[in-house]
């Protein structure tokens, strides 16, 4: 691997990307420091001159994931160093990166993950089909077949791929439909809150950084939305850089690898990704230091603006109206023929799936309120509240109940638009509708919280039902207010995102030649805070900006899409709940009593001793199955792996349980379905288990015997031969004395009862054939014997693992050694074995006991 990277990466090539990321970054810096003067005098005239948007009704938590984790299990990755599939632990923490641990036990310990994985930018894949429409456009000429996997074998039908057009992809894989599900929703979500990497809070750095990343592309001829525009500022950086350099490097070094198809892609993959990593080292530093400066120069720049931003805003105003008289015609006529015919069928194709998506917010909010109202009307008591209610304020941060929201926007389709508006793809939209809709899940639910926690402590916890539904309604209200005027302003703005860059392209190559003359009615003092070619922009926009609001108001008006008319203004309509916002979130468990040693909203373990973390998700568990069958599964043709040495296989202890035990298990193994592939063993004992297998026979005896007997091994040579005639050697015999109750004769089945259990289990648990005939001509014979015997032989209860033997036990006997040197004990979970009586080489008759036989 390395190899491939260094011949076709030397020296000078690296020389040649620095040196390009250097370029573009010097281009990028110059528009930066500009937008940044500009940023700054917006914010602080907005700062002044006040105004905003409406008030929002629900309240606004600041931290709500402090102390907890979202997700943590296992799952199996595939390593390019070796090619071998992995298990690996994997832990998602409130920074929505991805964790990769070599065990449980490493991840508990605090040691340093394996490897982080930085989900912006990547798209979270199910299927090989995906991955190969993708990996396709990766090389120039190359064309993979259909069907055919790029240089790995997925060891499940049930992969999760995560792709990136120029980092490494990941590749993962689950044994079930249900665990791809979940994680599938987890790494989606990862990906999501990834992308959102700038900070709205940031008022003058994020626009500053915006308006220059697309005003940069627009010199470049790049307008309109950029899918790569995600992840924080140096990512951004890093994909900007890529966006020119990475088709050139393709086009020169894809014609040279060799080998096969498969090969060549995945040295592509390799070399791109060494591109993209230093690139991304570049960026992060010299756009630290772009920052640094600008900050150094912030408070001076502030001072200038409070002191001058009358005279400032009078030159703008000036300005700007020589502007629109050269721009308004010209972008009035491109408005009436190219824009106004398609404002409402780009405004309905925006609603429908958006609406849908804030409706089942509403609806699974709706949901988990019911379900907590539930519980108190059947008297769940102070503990069940405080459990039900550290789930609820996790709601919004629970990416598979929250699923369900996601998937109505994802059908949001711009087809038919995107060509004429110069529209990539509809994922911008998608992500930032989502986003919207998580805000505001986590608004109401922390809202109800706080109405809920100020009632219970006026009123105490009588009518506790009544109180929360009073509490319910009141947020339903202020949400249903509150996502109308989001998805509104959402509107409005994916309206402007979708024309502007089209009207802007357009007019242009007739505009841009005259605004420098403008720069002469801008004094010298100011031209740092005002930029022609942003004033240029901002009349653009006000020439649109009448008819995307016109068009919202009259979609308002129709009721299928559940908006508020602008008419209905509910400001400051509660100014009680708003002195709740200032109050500090409710611990939940410690103040209802709840166990909060369990270190996780949905009951599971996580986190080090030293510091547990309350985990979002609950770990992968299948109905019905404990928790070591999570995730454990062994990947087929792969050898076996031992993990961590702290989790206790109950396999022996299965096996000599009671009914009750071998019934659980036959229920797992039904749910689970027939696996031929071996499981990966969890501890020592049953890595000894592996070397040294065991047999277990059980016997009763009479109450007579049983005085002489003690719990003991004996060392043993002797053989066995299982069904498939292979001869195994025996190393010892442990005999275990338990109490097992004597029959009497009027107890004994008869031959034909016991005939009937015995081909009726050989039907179900064995194929037909020889052996298996054989066999049960053996067990007549043995059965016969046993009955015309005398009465103190017993009729041994051998304990089954299939359901059909833990109800009534299938007898065996323990022949007399003079008539019969060998006898054969069958039982239903070892058929075919005969186990030799003269173990030490001498007659004796075998103590009806349980034995244990080791094989070497």
């Amino acid at each position: 691997m390395g190899d491939v990277v260094s011949s076709h990466l030397d020296e000078n090539r690296r020389e040649m990307i620095t040196a390009r990321t250097r370029d573009v970054m010097k281009e990028f810096s110059d528009v930066y420091e500009k937008q940044y003067a500009v940023a700054l005098f917006n914010s602080v005239r907005f700062e002044i001159e006040g105004g905003g948007g409406k008030q929002s009704q629900l309240l606004h938590r600041e931290d709500p994931l402090a102390g907890r984790s979202i997700f943590s299990g296992s799952l199996f990755q595939y390593l390019e160093e070796n090619r071998k599939w992995r298990n690996r632990f994997v832990s998602v923490p409130n920074s929505y990166t991805i964790n990769l641990y070599e065990s449980k036990t490493a991840h508990e310990q605090n040691l340093h993950p394996k490897a982080t994985i930085n989900c912006a930018g990547y798209k979270a894949l199910t299927s090989m089909e995906e991955y190969m429409e993708l990996i396709n456009t990766s090389l120039p000429g190359i064309q993979a077949k259909v069907g055919s996997y790029p240089f790995i074998k997925c060891a499940s039908q049930f992969p999760l791929i995560l792709w990136h057009p120029h980092a490494r992809h990941h590749y993962f894989c689950v044994m079930t439909e249900k665990e791809q599900k979940k994680w599938h929703a987890v790494l989606q979500d990862c990906v999501r809150h990834s992308n959102n990497g700038l900070s709205e809070k940031c008022t003058v750095q994020t626009p500053a950084f915006t308006d220059a990343v697309r005003l940069h592309r627009q010199a470049k001829g790049h307008y309109g939305t950029w899918d790569m525009m995600c992840g924080k500022p140096p990512q951004i950086l890093a994909n900007l850089v890529m966006e020119t350099l990475h088709p050139e490097l393709r086009n020169v070094i894809g014609p040279r690898l060799k080998g096969k198809m498969q090969q060549r892609q995945r040295d592509w993959m390799l070399i791109s990704d060494a591109v993209y990593r230093q690139v991304l080292s570049q960026t992060t530093g010299q756009y630290k230091a772009l920052v640094e400066a600008c900050e150094a120069q912030r408070v001076p720049l502030d001072a200038r603006l409070r002191t001058d931003m009358d005279q400032i805003i009078t030159s703008k105003e000036h300005v700007s109206n020589k502007i629109q008289a050269l721009v308004v015609p010209k972008a009035e006529q491109l408005l009436r023929n190219n824009v106004q015919p398609y404002i409402s069928s780009i405004l309905e194709a925006l609603m429908e799936p958006t609406s849908r998506g804030f409706s089942e917010v509403r609806e699974v909010f709706f949901k988990e309120l019911v379900e907590i109202s539930k519980n108190s009307l059947n008297g769940g008591g102070k503990e069940k509240l405080g459990d039900h209610m550290e789930r609820l304020s996790m709601l919004a941060f629970h990416p598979v109940k929250m699923q369900s929201c996601y998937e109505k926007v994802e059908q949001l389709n711009l087809e038919g638009l995107q060509q004429r508006f110069d529209v990539s793809s509809p994922s911008v939209f998608v992500n930032r509708a989502q986003i919207l809709m998580w805000e505001q899940m986590d608004n109401a639910v922390y809202t109800f919280e706080q109405l809920l926690h100020q009632s219970l402590e006026a009123k105490g916890e009588d009518n506790m039902c009544k109180t929360m539904e009073r509490c319910q309604d009141r947020v339903l209200k202020k949400y249903d207010y509150d996502s109308s005027s989001v998805r509104k302003k959402f509107f409005r703005e994916a309206l402007l995102q979708i024309i502007i860059p089209y009207m802007l392209k357009q007019l242009s190559p007739s505009c841009s030649p005259e605004l420098p003359r403008f720069k002469e009615l801008i004094f010298e003092d100011f031209s740092r805070f005002l930029l022609v070619e942003n004033m240029f922009e901002e009349v653009v926009l006000q020439s649109v900006s009448k008819d995307i609001i016109m068009a919202v108001k009259e979609a308002a008006v129709q009721r299928k899409h559940n908006l508020y008319r602008d008419s209905m203004v509910l400001n400051n309509s509660d100014p009680n709940l708003l002195l709740l916002g200032e109050s500090p979130q409710v611990d939940w468990a410690s103040k209802f009593g709840a166990d909060e040693s369990e270190g996780s909203v949905d009951g599971v373990k996580g986190g080090s001793s030293g510091r547990r973390r309350r985990q979002v998700v609950s770990m992968i568990q299948l109905d019905g199955l404990p928790l070591p069958y999570e995730s454990c599964l062994e990947v087929p043709g792969v050898e076996l792996i031992p993990e961590e040495d702290g989790e206790i296989s109950e396999g022996k202890e299965e096996n000599r349980g009671a009914d009750k035990k071998g019934q659980v298990k036959k229920e797992e193994e039904k749910d689970l379905g027939p696996s031929e592939d071996p499981k990966s063993p969890d501890s020592v004992d049953e890595i000894r288990y592996l070397i040294h297998p065991v047999v277990e026979v059980g016997l009763p005896v009479s109450t007579q015997s049983q005085s002489d007997m003690t719990n003991k091994t004996e060392p043993i040579t002797g053989t066995i031969t299982t069904k498939d005639g292979v001869q195994e050697d025996v190393t010892h015999v442990i005999t275990l004395v338990e109490d097992v109750p004597r029959k009497s004769p009027c107890d004994k089945l008869s031959p034909q009862t016991i005939l009937q259990q015995l081909v009726g289990s050989k039907k179900q648990e064995a194929e037909e054939g020889h052996q298996e005939e054989a066999a049960i001509k053996n067990a007549i014979e043995e059965i016969e014997i046993a009955v015309q015997g005398d009465d103190s032989e017993q009729v041994a209860a051998v304990p089954a693992a299939q359901s059909d033997y833990e109800s009534s036990p299938t007898p065996a006997t323990a022949t007399d050694s003079g008539s019969h040197g060998d006898s054969c004990l069958h039982s239903p979970t070892n058929e075919g074995l005969d186990v030799t009586n003269s173990l030490n080489g001498e007659d004796k008759i075998i103590d009806p006991v349980e034995v244990e036989v080791f094989l070497a």
